[in-house]
């Protein structure tokens, strides 16, 4: 599935991440992902790929266009400090009670 501009930027969003901290993970330029997102200009396979790769590494899930909607992206795993618990406490709310 090739990248688009719009998926770059909301998965960079969904990390809180730059266009430098995306560059410099990926191991491409500032200019190449700001020219990319901008629609400027198309990405190189290879630079697609690095920028993917960095990107699915960060915690970010592509999504295929499906039912009509188009791609996306969303968090392939909680984020750090969300809801989820440690495996030790799922039998315990917020307040150790058993649930």
């Amino acid at each position: 599935m090739p990248l688009a501009p719009a998926q770059c930027r909301a998965a960079r969003g969904l990390l809180d991440w730059t266009q430098d901290e995306l560059a410099d993970r990926a191991g491409v330029s500032r200019g190449t992902v700001r020219g990319f997102e901008a629609g400027h200009h198309e990405l190189r396979k290879s630079s697609a790929a690095e920028i993917r790769a960095a990107l699915e590494v960060g915690g970010v899930a592509f999504l295929d266009a499906e039912g009509g909607g188009g791609p996306g992206v969303r968090l392939a795993s909680p984020a750090v400090g969300s809801d989820a618990r440690p495996s030790g406490s799922q039998g315990q709310d917020d307040a150790g009670d058993a649930r």
